[in-house]
């Protein structure tokens, strides 16, 4: 008899903004998903997100790998990404046989993996992982934003908004700024 393929998506978010976590997420598929409401992450309003993040999580097994600020400012964003790949793969109650990895890098020591650039546009267990990292992510900088309210993390998520960077300037940078980042960088060099 063939075994059954397990298939699992993997997608980051947050390696362009200044502030923050890198976030990941591996999503395996239960019955019952609508792979319809599936597509990039980016490319769906937050509100609709946040429901489809919901029936994602109602019709799958996933999990949430995190790489810190201080791990991106230590051992580099690409680095931090695939680690947080690493970890919300790790964290998966079902272990997969094939994996997919939006981009062209993937984590050491994985066997039996493809990686596919643009994969969040074209896979849709990729775009799952991606929608579920994202929410995640969101709502992480949604919180910080009621305590680091000069910064407007509630509506651009720690991306180098012109609010943001207004902030920065206005504010300075918190611990929650990845200092390695040029705009960061700049203001602590001023």
């Amino acid at each position: 008899m063939k075994k059954k393929i397990i298939t699992a998506g993997v997608d980051e978010v947050g390696r362009g903004c200044l502030a923050g976590p890198v976030v990941s997420a591996a999503v395996i598929f239960k019955e019952g998903i609508n792979i319809e409401l599936l597509k990039d992450s980016k490319k769906i309003n937050f509100k609709r997100r946040l429901e489809i993040s919901d029936h994602i999580q109602a019709h799958s097994h996933y999990a949430i790998g995190l790489a810190s600020v201080e791990e991106i400012l230590d051992i580099n964003i690409l680095q931090a990404s695939l680690l947080s790949m690493k970890r919300a793969l790790d964290k998966l109650t079902v272990k997969p046989n094939l994996t997919l990895i939006d981009g062209n890098f993937a984590p050491r020591g994985l066997k039996n993996y493809k990686t596919i650039i643009n994969g969040d546009e074209k896979i849709k267990v990729i775009s799952a992982a991606s929608i579920i990292a994202k929410v995640y992510r969101d709502k992480l900088m949604i919180d910080l934003a009621k305590k680091f309210s000069n910064y407007a993390w509630e509506s651009n998520f720690g991306y180098g908004t012109k609010a943001h960077l207004k902030g920065l300037k206005k504010f300075g940078i918190t611990s929650h700024h990845r200092k390695g980042f040029k705009p960061v960088h700049n203001i602590l060099s001023n």
